[in-house]
């Protein structure tokens, strides 16, 4: 006949090998009696943290600080919940509250500084984020946060190398292939975006944006959508600016002749941008099927 510790080692074990589903099938079997203990409500907390359900979490994190009294990890998952929902306010309250219990926990540290990453206050995250790597350096959530800093300040290739650093150091975690694949997508390298996708979706299949990250990729990386990889590399609207800005300059150097080629080659350039996504679409999604 299994313990209490052997239960709740098991659905510790099945947080870790990414099943948060099975764990939660799991933590319902617990008796009354240890259902309603502290380890309980955080291991609760996680497997709906895993499946981004964040009512729940923001439901379980509550009712567990109302039974079990303050906790520091149940106040860092309501915290991350309420970031999710877009509660600005009360997650930072959650979060102070339970960096005042435990000021140096690196996970917690990072959970702060994505909420500040968040709103804007990039100095501060950066600041948060350096002492969670002073303490636990290759720590995910030190990577994860880390490489969302980046990104917000507009520095892809930061972000890029932030990726590969979290991927050379966790090859099989799927936050770091699902982020490696996010930074090759924003360097124009679709082919590898998909491959990293693919390998988030394999060790992870319970998350939907990964699933729907590895499809968008492997569309994108069709040969048919390959002209269109610099809307991908420099954005839509910077691509526009260059592409009027040779224009103009050709204009004012004389080369109508150029200028009118190259103003045709655009407006092809753009038609094909309006036909070829949907129809390469329909055929991955043809493919996927057969």
């Amino acid at each position: 006949m299994s313990t209490a510790h052997d239960q709740l080692a098991r659905v510790a074990h099945l947080l870790e090998v990414n099943r948060p589903e099975q764990a939660l099938e799991e933590l319902g079997r617990l008796p009354a009696g240890l259902a309603t203990e502290v380890a309980a409500f955080r291991l609760r907390a996680a497997a709906l943290t895993d499946l981004d359900r964040w009512d729940d979490v923001v439901a379980v994190a509550r009712q567990g600080l109302a039974e079990a009294g303050p906790d520091a990890e149940l106040l860092g998952r309501l915290g991350l919940a309420l970031r999710h929902r877009g509660a600005y306010a009360d997650a930072e309250r959650a979060l102070l509250d339970a960096l005042a219990r435990t000021p140096k926990n690196p996970w917690l540290l990072c959970q702060y500084a994505d909420l500040c990453t968040a709103v804007g206050q990039t100095d501060k995250a950066e600041r948060l984020v350096a002492r969670a790597a002073a303490i636990v350096p290759d720590l995910p959530s030190v990577y994860a946060s880390r490489f969302q800093l980046a990104y917000a300040r507009g520095d892809d290739r930061a972000a890029e190398t932030v990726a590969e650093e979290f991927l050379a150091a966790w090859p099989t975690h799927p936050v770091a292939l699902a982020l490696h694949g996010h930074a090759a997508a924003l360097r124009g390298r679709m082919g590898t975006a998909h491959r990293s996708f693919g390998q988030a979706v394999a060790h992870d299949p319970t998350d939907a944006d990964y699933a729907e990250a590895a499809w968008e990729s492997r569309v994108h990386a069709h040969p048919l959508l390959v002209p269109l990889r610099p809307l991908h590399r420099f954005g839509v609207f910077r691509t526009w600016l260059v592409a009027v800005a040779v224009i103009v300059l050709l204009k004012l150097a004389g080369l109508d002749l150029l200028a009118g080629l190259f103003a045709l080659s655009w407006f092809l350039f753009c038609v094909w941008s309006w036909i070829a996504p949907p129809l390469v679409r329909r055929l991955v999604r043809r493919r996927w099927r057969a």
